[in-house]
């Protein structure tokens, strides 16, 4: 028998190895066969155990439970580690369905989703689209039951119209640390995987529907998508596309009305690009009408037309 540090995470998950080194912000632990980066603030407890010695160095066991989470400093989101096992959509709703929203304006709704606790989300450009009065709302976990809140605070932080990516802060006084949903990388996905969005589709809030990735290169108006059969219909736009791991992969937008298991999502690195880089899409209230829009350039035609005719 040998000790053994037992971790032990957030909503029931526990990790089994050899610390090797505990900082302010993480702590470093031997599987044996890969060493991990915990954060800090997904450690409930860390505590010794009498384990059997195996081959390896040190073991992991792992509970079904959310995807442990690593944040980099300066970025709004989490990202997931791959290391866990795949779930089914079932146990995933349960897990992550409390950090998609319903973002509403006067003009219309679509979905969101939450990717910081202070409340920062993600959804579509054309949600919001010439709108500054948003509500969102959100279904809270509360003594095994859904709670529906909905906070009327909502403040437009950047948005990206070609990229049809917007992001949002709720900025409510009696707002509570959200439940969020980690990034995953829409590189890794391979064709025929299974995936499943989460939305308000004609406002049915909470609607999940599963399929596959049928292509990650989809071109469209010079753009690539991710193109799958999940089900997308007005008012999915702006919410998660997850992998089985219960990672954001992409974020849905549209989908072609002339046929069914045609829908598009734009991939998640996009979505990073536009985070890690939002200060340059930064909403400006004195301009509401941002990103700028550009007047053509002349044509040759018209340049010819101005210039005068030498003799």
């Amino acid at each position: 028998m040998a000790p053994a540090e037992v971790i032990q995470l957030k909503d029931k998950a526990y990790v089994a190895g050899k610390i090797l080194a505990e900082k302010r912000d993480q702590v470093i632990v031997d599987l044996g066969f890969m060493v991990l980066a915990i954060p800090r603030n997904q450690i409930l407890k860390i505590s010794k155990e009498e384990m059997a010695e195996p081959k390896a160095r040190s073991a992991v066991s792992l509970k079904p439970a959310a995807t442990v989470m690593t944040e980099s400093p300066g970025d709004l989101y989490q990202s997931g580690k791959s290391s866990l096992a795949e779930k089914s959509v079932r146990d995933l709703v349960n897990q992550l369905g409390e950090a998609v929203v319903q973002v509403r304006t006067p003009g219309g709704l679509g979905s969101g989703f939450i990717i910081n606790e202070d409340g920062y989300l993600i959804t579509n450009f054309h949600v919001i689209e010439g709108e500054t009065q948003i509500s969102v709302e959100v279904y809270h976990q509360k003594d095994d039951q859904l709670e529906r809140k909905v906070y009327k605070q909502v403040s437009i932080v950047a948005m990206n119209k070609f990229q049809d990516l917007s992001l949002l802060k709720i900025d409510d006084k009696d707002a509570p640390k959200f439940a969020r949903v980690p990034m995953g990388d829409s590189e890794l996905l391979a064709v025929g995987e299974k995936v499943f969005a989460i939305g308000s589709p004609l406002g049915l809030e909470r609607t999940v529907t599963e399929g596959i990735l049928s292509t990650k290169t989809r071109q469209l108006q010079g753009e690539l998508y991710l193109q799958t059969t999940a089900q997308i219909n007005p008012g999915n736009s702006g919410g998660p596309l997850f992998n089985l791991r219960g990672e954001v992969v992409g974020v849905t937008n549209m989908k072609l009305l002339f046929g069914e298991g045609l829908g598009f999502a734009i991939p998640v690195e996009a979505v990073k690009y536009f985070l890690k880089h939002r200060d340059s899409f930064n909403y400006d209230n004195d301009n509401p009408s941002n990103p700028y829009r550009y007047l053509e350039p002349p044509s040759r035609i018209r340049q010819a037309k101005a210039e005068p005719k030498k003799d």
